[in-house]
């Protein structure tokens, strides 16, 4: 049957809330403004519409409703499903928030039968379910969108295993490396984030559906039936636990901080290779943009804002973890706010995951100027000091101590290492050998690097192949 939209079940007046058979007057307008949450949590229609048609689908096979009052519900849902991804439903702020609005029109499509889909549960537990469904989504999208970055960055680092670059600590030139090498070290970080992002999902995936307002229910439900039929892996084991508790969504926002302060030192990276100084990489002209005044001005816009969204991510944990940190058990109405700052930093954390990908497979290396740099600030200094150790014997300290004094002397002689003459060596210790030479040049320094996890071309291409075929 439709139900005309202003008829109302008895006891229940115009313009009452659902919840207002108690009351005698309506909420203030600066009530209703505090409370009315649809504008956000609307967000999860899906999901509390996926979370209704299983406990109906329950309460009729436990015996709670029966088979024709569960077909009706059924029915009426799927309308309303098909109305919200129309774009023609009446979202209300009457009605507060999501589970309200679908119940609302629920009643107005099937009748007083709308009111028998919330036998034996609770919006507390109605709404632990839906933003448990939606964070589980988020990570599983996180993960994979990081999967994606990563296989841009194996392609990138192989096609470019080789190319040298300077390694630096403290922004200064340290050792020789590759540009592959370089890459994978962000390959590894991304990594550990889509990790963590799948270990949040296996330690969420509980379904809190059942647990009512916080103490169970006394009708005869079937909790492990509800659990499956949502994807879950089991139901949550405690309904005081399952009502109050958020940190399935601080855990995740957790993963997310972490992940976007790995997409922002990247992002600083790409800003600083880019720059006239650097010159080491060039960017495409999608992810840049101009300046209004300065036309020769290529802006890494991209990267830039990239590396502003780790702000907003860290601040929505912080957030969250404010709001849970002083709550008793069970729910307080201080939980409405996990939403915003939960679906804020998955939009945030998204979009850059996105762009980040773009702009990995879309730069390109300038080979030239990167092995130019390779060399400098006496890169290979530490290359010297392991061919004393090896071919003379020395202490490595004592080895430090004449590669320091052959620095200097380039310093003053105004070359690099590989420049000094043979005699100059031979100066600070009379057993250097004309062979020294071959260990002095950036390639062969990077060349040498081969143990596990090194720099050297064959183990960068060895670290790219397990990466695929774990990818696989």
């Amino acid at each position: 049957m439709t139900q005309d939209p202003s008829d109302k079940p008895k006891g229940q007046a115009q313009g009452q809330a659902m919840w207002g058979g108690r009351f005698s007057a309506k909420p203030s307008d600066l009530m209703q403004a505090i409370n009315v949450s649809i504008g956000f949590d609307k967000r999860l229609w899906a999901q509390d519409i996926a979370g209704s048609k299983a406990h109906a689908a329950m309460l009729a096979k436990a015996g709670v409703i029966s088979s024709a009052d569960e077909a009706e519900i059924q029915r009426g849902l799927d309308t309303v499903r098909g109305e919200i991804e129309a774009g023609t439903f009446p979202f209300r702020d009457e009605y507060e928030d999501i589970h309200m609005n679908v119940e609302a029109r629920l009643r107005e499509l099937i009748g007083p039968t709308a009111g028998r889909l919330h036998t034996a549960r609770s919006r507390n537990d109605q709404v632990a379910l839906d933003f448990r469904l939606w964070v589980r989504e988020a990570a599983e999208r996180s993960a994979a969108q990081i999967d994606d970055l990563i296989g841009a960055l194996l392609a990138k680092a192989e096609a470019h295993a080789d190319v040298l670059m300077p390694g630096f600590t403290h922004l200064q030139p340290a050792q020789p490396v590759t540009f592959g090498h370089h890459l994978m070290a962000y390959v590894e970080m991304f990594g550990r984030d889509a990790g963590r992002f799948r270990d949040a999902r296996e330690r969420m995936n509980e379904c809190p559906l059942g647990a009512a307002a916080l103490a169970g229910s006394p009708f005869p439900i079937d909790r492990e039936m509800t659990a499956k039929a949502l994807g879950f892996a089991r139901p949550t084991a405690n309904s005081l636990d399952s009502v109050s508790s958020r940190d399935f969504a601080l855990e995740a926002l957790s993963a997310a901080s972490i992940c976007a302060t790995h997409l922002s030192r990247l992002a600083e990276e790409i800003v600083i290779w880019s720059t006239p100084q650097f010159g080491f990489v060039r960017l495409s002209d999608a992810f840049t943009t101009g300046s209004s005044i300065m036309p020769q001005k290529k802006n890494p816009d991209a990267a830039e804002l990239i590396r502003a969204k780790v702000g907003r991510i860290l601040g929505s944990l912080t957030t969250l973890t404010v709001v849970m940190k002083g709550l008793p058990l069970a729910y307080s109405k201080d939980m409405q706010e996990d939403k915003v700052p939960t679906f804020e930093a998955f939009d945030a954390l998204e979009l850059a995951l996105l762009a980040m990908a773009g702009m990995v497979r879309d730069l390109e290396p300038n080979v030239e100027r990167m092995a130019a740099a390779a060399g400098a600030g006496f890169s290979t200094a530490t290359d010297l000091a392991d061919w004393l150790v090896r071919k003379l014997d020395l202490p490595f300290r004592d080895a430090h101590h004449v590669t320091g004094a052959a620095v200097k002397r380039a310093e003053q002689l105004g070359v690099d290492l590989a420049g000094l003459p043979l005699a100059e060596l031979q100066a600070l210790n009379q057993g250097i050998s004309e062979d020294v030479f071959e260990v002095l040049t950036p390639a062969a320094s990077a060349g040498s690097r081969v143990s596990y996890g090194g720099t050297a071309p064959s183990e960068v291409r060895a670290q790219i192949k397990r990466w695929k075929d774990s990818l696989r």
